[in-house]
């Protein structure tokens, strides 16, 4: 079985491919919202296709690191950490004016009661972003909740399909893009929307929840009956990567898994693995939040990590007791109440 550590080696671990894109990058990366799930792994990626590939660029990460030991990770990693709280003016200014942008901040869990914070998260602060880094290229983290629940037959929705989010998270997000791309047309910034659901390591996401569910012989609810996933490690690397594909307007981009994973059958193999029966509830609806990242696979190529390893990487780490950290996708959600 893999240790933490070696998940967090594999996942940070870069390709050639990688580190030739980077080389082509002129400046820094700087990483917004590095504190979150996605954000460490994607900053030692990006610090060790530098260093594997000489490029001399510096690494910096942002967060508020208000508690825990991440700080000191990163920097043990070779990032460049700042203490920054993008909501205070003041913070937000004094960052430097760093050529590549990642932006990953923003807020999902706790809308629903909180729903004035995640508009300043997800709306509002998007604009004071694109301002102080009109002069770079920007990547933004956005999600395929921008979409309508679409048939299943129709095999996800494109990037140039119509959005509909549903509920006030999604809605945000799409507000999010709205204001990105107003400052991408007024100073001319290059930007891409980074559309990614689901990400997963071991550790978290809709394979972990649903091999949990199997084991502990809890009901699994099949009214989202299907979902997309992608390995983290290779949602990081197609991010970095994006630099290169920035525009003006923002291009947009779908990030997930080529599979439409059925969780009825995605149980189904967890219990055989398990030696447990899954127990279901509900019944498979026709529509789910599905995504087709076609063009992703051409620009970057399929996934290196594939659904059946994820599939029996992630029974091992349960069968094992390994780490996991408490944060619920919420897949199953159909009106969009986080």
């Amino acid at each position: 079985m893999l240790t933490v550590q070696e998940v967090e080696n594999a996942m940070a671990t870069p390709t050639k491919a990688l580190i030739d894109d980077l080389a082509q990058l002129d400046g820094d990366i700087l990483i917004l919202g590095v504190g979150g799930k996605m954000g460490p792994s994607l900053a030692k990626l990006a610090q060790n296709a530098v260093v594997q590939g000489g490029l001399g660029k510096k690494v910096y990460g942002v967060s508020r690191f208000s508690s825990g030991s991440l700080q000191q990770e990163l920097e043990a990693a070779g990032i460049e950490t700042i203490a920054a709280d993008l909501l205070q003016d003041d913070d937000l200014q004094s960052l430097p004016n760093v050529k590549n942008i990642i932006y990953m901040a923003g807020n999902k869990f706790g809308t629903t009661g909180n729903e004035h914070f995640t508009w300043v998260m997800n709306a509002f602060l998007p604009g004071r972003v694109a301002e102080k880094f009109a002069n770079s290229r920007i990547v933004v983290f956005s999600t395929g909740n921008v979409y309508p629940l679409t048939p299943i037959r129709a095999g996800g929705a494109k990037e140039t399909d119509a959005v509909g989010p549903v509920g006030e998270y999604a809605q945000s997000c799409l507000g999010r893009e709205r204001v990105f791309t107003h400052f991408s047309h007024k100073n001319n910034t290059p930007m891409l929307l980074f559309r990614l659901n689901y990400a997963i390591d071991m550790r978290y996401g809709v394979l972990l929840e649903i091999a949990l569910k199997v084991n502990q012989k809890e009901p699994i609810d099949l009214s989202m009956g299907h979902a997309n996933v992608i390995w983290q490690g290779d949602a990081n690397r197609m991010a970095l990567q994006s630099l290169l594909h920035c525009q003006t307007p923002p291009s947009m981009l779908n990030i997930t898994g080529p599979e439409t994973v059925s969780i009825k059958r995605l149980a189904e193999q967890f219990g055989e693995l398990f030696q447990q029966e899954p127990v279901f509830v509900g019944e498979e609806q026709d529509t789910a939040l599905l995504s087709n990242a076609a063009e992703a696979f051409r620009l970057f190529g399929y996934p290196h990590v594939s659904l059946q390893e994820m599939i029996e990487w992630t029974a091992t780490w349960v069968i094992n007791d390994g780490e996991t950290i408490n944060k619920p996708t919420h897949f199953q959600e159909r009106k969009g109440a986080y």
